[in-house]
């Protein structure tokens, strides 16, 4: 069970992916999905039992729903290769 509550503001950047920022995160995590970014924290804030809540701005809730239609180019595909 986790101790302790901790929320996470999330946006959408279509060079990086998504972008988590919080005041007890040192920098800016980013993720391809938000299964990844929610892994990351987690690993970031070891070993702290936290609940993660990742909390979307409107641009992240805009791609989550896109992809989940399936209509997305993914965050992959936006990146300089």
């Amino acid at each position: 069970m986790r101790d302790e509550r901790f929320e996470v503001t999330v946006t959408f950047d279509e060079r990086r992916g998504y972008v988590a920022s919080a005041p007890k995160l040192r920098s800016p995590v980013t993720a391809l999905s938000l299964g990844g970014l929610r892994r990351r924290i987690e690993a970031l804030l070891l070993p702290d039992e936290v609940d993660v809540q990742l909390v979307l701005d409107r641009a992240a809730r805009l791609e989550r729903d896109q992809r989940r239609r399936g209509g997305a180019s993914r965050a992959s595909d936006a990146w300089p290769r």
